[in-house]
């Protein structure tokens, strides 16, 4: 009997307790949820900075010789000794290449036996017009033999004067044999050997030698950029230029401003000086040129990857205090190389996203990232 009844009172007390169940577990499922926290976006920033920015012209040039000379010869001649090999630096003055000498010698030979013969006779009709002197003062010799005295005397000391200048070109000509570098610089091509056979004053050159150093440049900068140049020529424009050779660049100075502009391109021609001392540059070669006009002291600058443009123009991500991002318009005023020179929109010290931007919305939270690829 207490058995039943006990069975009785736990089967009352469950049926009243499932309705307190039940309304537990939907009170349970109907309590609000927690909304899920927006994912970080991921970018890479940089500082604004203020520093000094040259204003530059780019243009794209080609390396020229200061100095250039091709050897020929002023005689003509069999080639018996090459004092050089193609590419030697050479000085001015120097042995190059030496003909046969032994003709000029022998030319030069006759041409002094010929002056010392005509010395003498001049001599001698100098002698006799000084004895006919006397005779025609005296009367003795007639006016027309003392003339014709004087006349052979004249003749004499004419013919030894061509003489005098035979021999001088024999010399010239001996000394001719030897072909010497008319500059310093480095040679080029060798077009004859020996055994050769040279023809006087030919126009095909021997050997080519060009000034290494210094060396200039060639460029042109378009008509619309003429007038800054002629702003700021007053203050000694520097040349910068890149020969790609993996060393950087070379500075130079403006030395050459055409004055006049080429009315088939448009453009004027200017050219710029190098020293070249380790030779990077080579004649007939193109190299990227900029022409530093001033530099813009403290001026405030970001990476150009920062910039984009919009329908309102150019704006950039700014990363506030609290991580997150907020677009800005700026005033930019032109670009350098790598970097963007801006007026107005930006302070010293903010930082802008410079990778991530298409990520981001007004306002999103981002993880800054280092240039290595960790993030901080």
């Amino acid at each position: 009997m207490i058995q039943r009844v006990v069975r009785y009172g736990l089967l009352g007390l469950g049926l009243g307790f499932f309705p307190i169940l039940v309304l537990l577990f939907l009170g349970a499922g109907c309590a609000p949820k927690k909304a899920p926290r927006a994912p970080r976006v991921a970018v890479t920033t940089a500082r604004v900075e203020q520093r000094d920015v040259p204003f530059s012209l780019s243009a794209t040039g080609s390396v020229e010789a200061l100095r250039t000379a091709s050897v020929g010869s002023q005689v003509g001649g069999v080639v018996t000794r090459l004092s050089f090999h193609e590419g030697d630096a050479v000085q001015e003055g120097q042995v190059l290449i030496e003909l046969d000498p032994r003709p000029f010698h022998q030319a030069l030979d006759q041409a002094l036996g010929a002056l010392a013969r005509d010395r003498a006779i001049a001599e001698a009709a100098r002698n006799e017009v000084e004895r006919s002197r006397v005779l025609h003062d005296q009367n003795v010799l007639s006016q027309s033999e003392w003339e014709q005295k004087v006349s052979d005397a004249d003749a004499s000391a004419a013919t030894v004067r061509a003489d005098s200048a035979s021999a001088n070109s024999a010399r010239l000509n001996l000394e001719y044999a030897a072909i010497r570098a008319p500059i310093s610089g480095r040679t080029g091509r060798l077009m004859v050997h020996v055994g050769d056979y040279v023809k006087a004053t030919t126009s095909d050159p021997l050997v080519t030698i060009i000034q290494p150093h210094p060396i200039r440049v060639s460029f042109k900068i378009p008509e619309r950029d003429v007038p800054v140049l002629q702003r700021y020529r007053a203050n000694n424009p520097r040349v910068w230029v890149d020969p790609d050779s993996g060393q950087g660049p070379l500075e130079g100075r403006l030395v050459f401003v055409d004055n006049a502009i080429d009315p088939a391109s448009g453009t004027l021609l200017l050219k710029g000086e190098f020293p070249n001392q380790d030779g990077r540059m080579v004649p007939g070669q193109f190299v990227d040129v900029r022409l530093v006009l001033y530099v813009a002291p403290r001026a405030t600058v970001i990476p150009s990857q920062a910039v984009s443009t919009g329908q309102q123009g150019a704006y950039v991500y700014v990363v506030n205090p609290d991580s997150t991002a907020t677009p800005r318009p700026i005033q930019v005023e032109r670009t350098v190389d790598d970097l963007t020179v801006v007026t107005g929109g930006l302070k010293p010290g903010e930082i802008v996203v410079t990778d991530g931007q298409m990520r981001l919305s007004p306002g999103a939270k981002v993880q800054i990232r280092k240039t290595g690829g960790g993030k901080r």
